[in-house]
C-alpha cells in the first residue's frame, strides 16, 4: 500500500484530499507546515508528497528544495497560485506535477496514481538496455550513463529520455509526450515538457545524442556528430 504525505495548512483541503486518496487505497500522512512536512517525510518515507506553496515556517519551494537535496520522492505541488512563473520554478526545483486550487479531487487521485505508476513501474521488470552513441539507458536498473559515466535523472526525466529513445528519430508532440510520460491529460500544460527537456539536454550533453526541437511540433531524439550538439 502506497503512502502519500499531504503538506498543507488548509484543513478543508487536507480532509478532501485524504477522503479521496483513502478511497483509492492510499495511506495518508499529513503536515500543516513546511518544517513538519520535512519531519514527516524523514519519519515515514512516503511514496509521494502533495505540497502546498503557501506554508508557515518554510514555503513549498523551500520544502521542495530540501527534499531534492536528499531524495527523489515524487512531488505534486498543490496551490492557489496560477502564475506560470510559480509553476516553472516549482518544476525546475524538481516537482513532478503541479495542480492548482480549486481542484477536482478525482483528478488529484488520478494524477497521484499516474505518478506512482511511472515511479514504481507497475511491478513488471525488464532487462532491456537502450544504447546509442555514448548514451546507455538501463531500464531495469533505472540508470543512465554518458560515455561510461553515470548521470542522475529524476523519474520524469528518465521517462522522457526513455520515451524519446524508444521513438528515435520520430517527432513526438508535447501533448503526446505528456500522455506517454506523465500518463494522463495534462490539460495543455505543455510548458512542463519544455522544462524537463532542458534538464535532460544538460545531463546527456557530450553523449553524441541530442534532443532536437522541431518548431511548431515537438521533439525528437537524434544522433549527432561530435561538436554538433546544441
Amino acid at each position: 500500500m502506497s503512502a502519500v504525505l499531504i503538506v498543507d495548512d488548509e484543513q478543508g483541503i487536507v480532509e478532501l484530499a485524504r477522503l479521496y486518496l483513502e478511497r483509492e487505497g492510499f495511506t495518508v500522512i499529513t503536515a500543516a507546515s513546511g518544517p513538519e512536512g520535512l519531519q514527516q517525510l524523514a519519519s515515514h518515507r512516503p511514496d509521494l508528497v502533495i505540497l502546498d506553496l503557501m506554508l508557515p515556517g518554510l514555503d513549498g519551494f523551500g520544502v521542495c528544495r530540501e527534499i531534492r537535496r536528499h531524495a527523489d520522492t515524487p512531488i505534486m505541488m498543490l496551490t492557489a497560485r496560477t502564475d506560470d512563473t510559480d509553476k516553472i520554478v516549482g518544476l525546475e526545483l524538481g516537482a513532478d506535477d503541479y495542480l492548482t486550487k480549486p481542484f477536482n479531487p478525482r483528478e488529484l487521485a488520478a494524477r497521484v496514481k499516474a505518478i506512482l505508476r511511472r515511479t514504481q513501474g507497475g511491478g513488471e521488470r525488464t532487462t532491456r538496455v537502450l544504447e546509442l552513441a555514448g548514451l546507455r539507458v538501463d531500464l531495469e536498473r533505472h540508470e543512465v550513463t554518458v560515455n561510461g559515466q553515470q548521470v542522475g535523472l529524476r523519474t520524469k526525466e528518465f521517462g522522457l529520455l526513455t520515451t524519446l529513445r524508444e521513438n528515435r528519430g520520430i517527432v513526438l508532440e508535447r501533448d503526446r509526450l505528456l500522455e506517454l510520460v506523465w500518463g494522463y491529460d495534462y490539460f495543455g500544460e505543455t510548458r512542463t515538457v519544455d522544462v524537463h527537456v532542458m534538464h535532460v539536454r544538460d545531463k546527456i550533453a557530450g553523449s553524441g545524442v541530442a534532443i532536437e526541437t522541431v518548431r511548431g511540433l515537438g521533439y525528437k531524439l537524434v544522433e549527432v556528430r561530435p561538436g554538433a550538439e546544441s
